[in-house]
């Protein structure tokens, strides 16, 4: 019995013995620490080997790939709705992309930890090999980063890396109660006369900001959205994305086999969400040929405040998009001066095609955008609330575009002529764009 305690105690202390080494070397290895602390805690942060200080190389465009250039980053941001996260707003490809990794820029000491990320890619993919993703990641404790980097691996040379500020890390007070999101501006854009008309009822109806994604436009349409810039109301994010990615115009990868759709619109809406987070009362979005029109109220403002009454705390509220073909014309409205500048004149266009039997008209939506983790075009994948089917007798879409039921004769279409409402006010500031760019 004796002699069998003695062994049992000699198995104690070699034991201790034992771990007391790996301790002394993983104190004075950092690096087998990491690779430790990372074997049992796979989600941990961790130090960053060799005891890297923040450096790297600040990020310079919106999209920004990275080395493996199955991965896109666009913009990180904090969110700390559930628990303190970096939300990396991004493109990945949905198969090649297995792993990546944040690193942290730590104040007020300077030091990188990392922590390995979890990639959700957005479910509406709609069949393309690159989809809309965050790159989530939990930040270190006792940290404040203020930057972040994203690497596929948890070892490296910061100094390789492009580095973001993590945006919305200071909460603000709302500087505007309405934002329209327009994603993307591309086609060489010259629709001049619609845009400058959508834009002047966005103001009316109550929009401060106005957010745009832009690809490419004519010359024409330069000069316009540099007015706007100048006079505050419009915002423009670059978004070159063919410049990475084999792009479609069309919504589905069976219409167009590219690498990803309709030019990166639901990463651009996401991102648009979450740039406008903290300085947005409400987040609109829609297309630049699409109008919401309140059909109780005067403007946005009145009309959300009466829907918020009625469903508290609902966050997503859905429009219904109506067609007002722009092959069918009237001649009320026929102003000259407009007719040499290119575009649609909405004014003209107040018939509307019939609902379709057993088609759904799709929806857009006006939004609280802390309510909102991830958005599609037609509706909300991922919130905090209720979403809302607002209906058409307090507001439609006006959406003035080419005919989806082409077909159909003149007395077949209704005629709303809801957006005569506003002819008086949108005829005089659409003037004042012109002869400031245009005319």
């Amino acid at each position: 019995m004796i002699h069998c305690g003695k062994k049992h105690i000699c198995a104690v202390v070699a034991c201790i013995l034992i771990f007391a080494s790996i301790l002394i070397c993983s104190w004075k290895d950092p690096q087998l620490q990491n690779n430790i602390t990372r074997k049992i805690f796979p989600q941990a942060t961790t130090a960053s080997p060799a005891h890297q200080l923040c450096r790297g190389k600040p990020a310079q465009n919106v999209i920004t790939p990275l080395k493996d250039n199955r991965t896109f980053i666009i913009s990180p941001y904090f969110d700390d709705r559930e628990s303190k996260v970096t939300r990396v707003i991004g493109i990945v490809h949905h198969e090649d992309v297995k792993q990546l990794y944040c690193w942290f820029c730590c104040q007020p000491d300077g030091k990188i930890y990392v922590s390995k990320a979890k990639i959700d890619v957005h479910s509406d993919r709609f069949g393309f090999p690159y989809g809309a993703a965050d790159i989530v990641c939990l930040e270190p404790e006792n940290c404040d980063p203020t930057h972040v980097s994203i690497h596929q691996s948890p070892h490296g040379n910061i100094d390789q890396l492009p580095n973001f500020e993590i945006k919305n890390r200071k909460a603000e007070t709302f500087s505007v109660d309405f934002t329209v999101c327009i994603s993307a501006m591309f086609g060489n854009y010259n629709n001049v006369l619609q845009f400058i008309q959508s834009m002047e009822m966005y103001k009316i109806l109550g929009v401060q900001k106005v957010v745009i994604y832009k690809n490419n436009c004519s010359h024409l349409m330069e000069k316009v959205l540099k007015f706007y810039m100048e006079e505050g109301t419009v915002e423009i994010i670059p978004w070159p994305i063919n410049s990475h990615l084999k792009v479609s115009s069309k919504w589905h990868f069976s219409m167009d086999a590219k690498d990803i759709g309709y030019y990166g619109q639901i990463t651009a809406l996401n991102d648009c969400i979450y740039r406008n987070m903290q300085r947005s009362k409400f987040v609109v979005l829609n297309d630049a040929d699409e109008i919401i029109l309140p059909l109780q109220h005067p403007d946005w403002k009145t009309m959300m405040s009466h829907l918020q009454e009625q469903h508290p705390g609902t966050g997503i509220f859905l429009f219904e998009n109506h067609i007002f073909p722009e092959t069918v014309s009237t001649h009320v409205f026929n102003i000259s001066s407009w007719n040499t500048v290119p575009g649609v004149n909405i004014l003209q266009h107040v018939h509307r095609e019939p609902d379709r039997k057993e088609v759904f008209n799709p929806r857009k939506m006006i939004i609280d955008p802390r309510k909102v983790i991830q958005t599609s075009v037609h509706s909300v994948l991922r919130a905090y609330g209720n979403s809302v089917n607002v209906p058409m007798d307090v507001a439609l879409i006006y959406h003035c575009r080419v005919p989806l039921q082409g077909n159909l004769p003149r007395e077949s279409l209704i005629r709303d002529t809801t957006l005569w409402r506003y002819n008086s006010s949108l005829i005089m500031n659409v003037n004042k764009v012109l002869y400031q760019t245009v005319l």
